[in-house]
């Protein structure tokens, strides 16, 4: 009983969330797309990516474009799915001034037999706006996948989510 009372109390800020800072997908695909491309958009000087897999051209677009207004965008990848710069946004994005990429791996299995993945799907935007959930962004997951997007605007969550994106972006290497 005490656990289930634990976990409520954990889960509770998630439920104070506004309507319009949580979509779910693919009902919400429009919607969420396009406040996902208003927040890129509008960010004035920071905007830090970590995100698994990056094949959506409106985002990439929409990146490209703040880039060349002087914001400053750095983008985590992960490795071992980005390594392909043709299906990926990594070889178009690391081009251009104002944008700097890298590539992260997971960390090692116990048995170092194998890898774990960079498989987070964040955004800070100016420290302002927490992006996350379960959406890479690609075409599909703003079209056919089921998938979540929150928006986050709590200060706490922001710091903490910029200290872990710093943290992997020291051991990224760049593209």
């Amino acid at each position: 009983m005490l656990k289930k009372f634990y976990y409520f109390f954990l889960l509770l800020p998630l439920f104070s969330l506004n309507a319009q800072n949580l979509y779910f997908m693919p009902q919400e695909q429009e919607i969420a797309l396009h406040k996902l491309i208003s927040i890129i958009s509008q960010t004035q000087n920071t905007l830090n990516i970590a995100i698994y897999s990056f094949t959506n051209r409106e985002i990439s677009k929409a990146i490209r474009d703040i880039a060349k207004k002087g914001v400053k965008v750095r983008i985590i990848y992960d490795k071992s799915s980005n390594s392909d710069s043709n299906k990926s946004t990594i070889g178009y994005l690391a081009k251009l001034k104002n944008i700097e990429a890298c590539l992260l791996e997971g960390k090692p299995s116990s048995n170092q037999k194998y890898k774990g993945l960079m498989h987070m799907k964040m955004a800070i935007s100016d420290n302002k706006y927490l992006i996350i959930g379960s959406a890479n962004w690609s075409k599909s997951a703003f079209e056919t996948n089921y998938e979540t997007l929150i928006i986050l605007e709590d200060k706490t969550l922001i710091q903490k989510s910029q200290q872990t994106f710093e943290s992997m972006f020291q051991e990224c290497k760049k593209y």
